[in-house]
């Protein structure tokens, strides 16, 4: 037996505690040591390289910057440092001539046995707490277990057990674990491991409102994709030598950069884009970004405003929002940002709703009262939305008149209430533009009162529409 092998028996045996409770079950796990091994001492499947790919990239990338990801392996009854996982990795280091490289090591099913032990007599005894079970579904998944054994095992869900190793992956979301949050919590809180405004704005949600906690989560989400289509944007202009301004809302000449559209050259004919020497980013309700062609110091160059400030004691002055049409169009846009995150959690609920055993309470009464109320629901859904939340794998279609929904009713009989109340959703929501808070319908009420009895919590732009007289 190698010295390796040794240790991790020493290991094992010292961390034999009869547990208690939770919290004995975090005390009694030892995690599989970290130890830096040569590749050269691991033993593979012996028609690895038959089934690997291994690409010239990867193989350069493992010989120019080692192996980053540790490789799982076990001591085998021979003493043999068996790799579980990372095969590739392995091959590439020995190809690549690496002294050394990470290697989980632990007694795999010795100790696999007896952490699924400990996970099913503590949640027997008194229940596990979320960050106790997710420790111990990580220490399994180091040892090589599965998803699917780890649930057989411990009488887990699989995708319970998929959730908690995610969550256990990244340090946020280890840490909200231990700090008590479930691990949906900490899923959510790991998106956005690194950005320390956002972690701290969620885990007050979590603590204050946690109803609000997926509206939050999903507006973070697209600020995020948002902010990184613009960084991407500007990076690729720079990278072109186009310069890029922050400030150009002049109208009449109020700033040092002016929207081309604005101007007038010299000569008194319009400016077009051609005089242009920079770019501004507009970014529009759907989080969208735009370079809109400017001219950066303008008055140095000659320019004069296209347009001229009159004023009147008869009619309202022309000229630049005022500060309150200003706040007014800033309310707008940040309600109707809301609005698009809130469509994404909305229709998400109704698809987790309708992925249930059987349809909600009162979903005839809904159908009907919808189809008489409001008949163009009926007509006017949209068969990509409604198979979405009636969760039906589709293919896209370019085709004219494309209904999946339609091909899916054609094409089985079984529970043909998820396809109706599909359906009927999917017509409200073709009903629920992103400003219907402004001026909302009797129908856009009916459906998102509908929704809260069944459970949804609405995000404050919905609730424009909910509270409306």
């Amino acid at each position: 037996m190698t010295a390796i092998a040794e240790r991790a028996t020493e290991t094992a045996a010292a961390a034999e505690v009869s547990p208690v409770s939770g919290d004995a079950l975090t005390v009694a796990l030892p995690r599989p040591r970290l130890e830096m091994l040569n590749p050269a001492m691991l033993t593979i499947a012996t028609n690895v390289r038959k089934e690997l790919d291994m690409t010239p990239e990867f193989l350069d990338s493992v010989k120019q910057h080692g192996v980053l990801v540790p490789i799982v392996a076990q001591i085998t009854d021979e003493g043999e440092i068996h790799v579980l996982y990372g095969q590739r990795r392995t091959i590439a280091a020995l190809e690549g001539g690496l002294g050394q490289v990470p290697v989980y090591v632990s007694e795999a099913q010795a100790e696999a046995d007896r952490i699924a032990k400990q996970v099913v007599e503590n949640d027997q005894r008194s229940g596990l707490s979320e960050g106790d079970r997710a420790a111990a579904f990580e220490q399994l998944a180091l040892l090589g277990v599965s998803a699917t054994q780890i649930a057989k095992r411990t009488g887990a869900k699989k995708n319970d057990v998929e959730d908690a190793i995610k969550a256990r992956s990244t340090t946020t979301g280890t840490k909200a674990l231990h700090d008590g949050h479930t691990v949906m919590e900490a899923l959510v809180l790991a998106e956005f491991e690194g950005n320390e405004d956002a972690v701290a704005e969620l885990e007050s949600v979590i603590k204050d409102e946690p109803e609000y906690l997926d509206h939050v989560a999903q507006k973070l989400r697209d600020d995020r994709d948002s902010q990184r289509a613009l960084d991407t944007l500007i990076a690729e202009l720079t990278a072109q030598g186009t310069v890029v301004v922050e400030d150009a809302d002049g109208y009449y000449g109020d700033t040092e950069n002016m929207h081309v559209s604005r101007l007038n050259r010299a000569d008194g004919e319009p400016a077009t884009d051609e005089d242009a020497n920079a770019v501004t980013i507009e970014t529009n309700y759907r989080r969208e970004h735009k370079a809109v062609p400017v001219v950066k110091g303008w008055k140095e160059l000659g320019f004069t405003p296209k347009f001229e400030r009159h004023y009147s004691t008869t009619q309202a002055q022309s000229g630049p929002m005022t500060e309150d049409q200003k706040e007014e169009r800033r309310t707008l846009i940040a309600n109707n940002k809301a609005a698009l995150s809130a469509e994404v959690v909305r229709r998400e609920f109704v698809k987790t709703l309708l992925s249930r055993k059987t349809g909600p309470k009162g979903w005839q009464y809904f159908t009907v009262h919808a189809i008489t109320h409001h008949p163009e629901v009926a007509t006017g859904y949209e068969g990509k939305t409604a198979a979405d939340m009636a969760g039906v794998k589709t293919d896209e279609s370019g085709t004219w008149g494309w209904n999946p929904l339609r091909d899916h009713v054609a094409g089985t009989k079984n529970r043909p209430e998820v396809s109706l109340i599909a359906l009927v959703c999917a017509g409200y929501e073709k009903q629920l533009p992103k400003d219907a808070w402004r001026r909302p319908s009797q129908a856009q009420k009916d459906y998102l009162n509908q929704l809260v009895a069944w459970g949804y919590t609405a995000s404050e732009t919905e609730k424009l529409i909910i509270d409306a007289n």
